[in-house]
């Protein structure tokens, strides 16, 4: 699906990278995230499981892809070793996804 800019998921990405009081500790504000900004079942579930293809096949601009698996893991010491950069391959290539 391509981006769609009226998805909440996206409205919510970029809410988080403008304010930082959103940014820190994001994963413990999802739950109220969710309800704020409207996400469905399925994004909800989709950012619980930091899986960015399915986002990304709902309209989520690929671009905010790894940003959300840095949200929700953290960027400390961001490589190819991190646990961002893990769930990225895992939900990207390993599922035959295209990065």
């Amino acid at each position: 699906m391509p981006f769609d800019p009226d998805l909440p998921s996206n409205k919510l990405v970029y809410a988080i990278r403008a304010q930082r009081e959103l940014y820190e500790n994001f994963p413990a504000k999802l739950d109220d995230a969710i309800r704020t900004y409207g996400l469905s079942a399925e994004e909800a579930a989709a950012w619980r499981s930091v899986d960015v293809k399915r986002l990304g096949e709902m309209g989520v601009h690929p671009y905010f892809l790894p940003q959300i698996t840095r949200i929700m893991l953290g960027s400390r010491m961001n490589d190819s070793r991190s646990a961002a950069a893990r769930a990225y391959k895992v939900s990207m290539i390993d599922k035959g996804g295209h990065s």
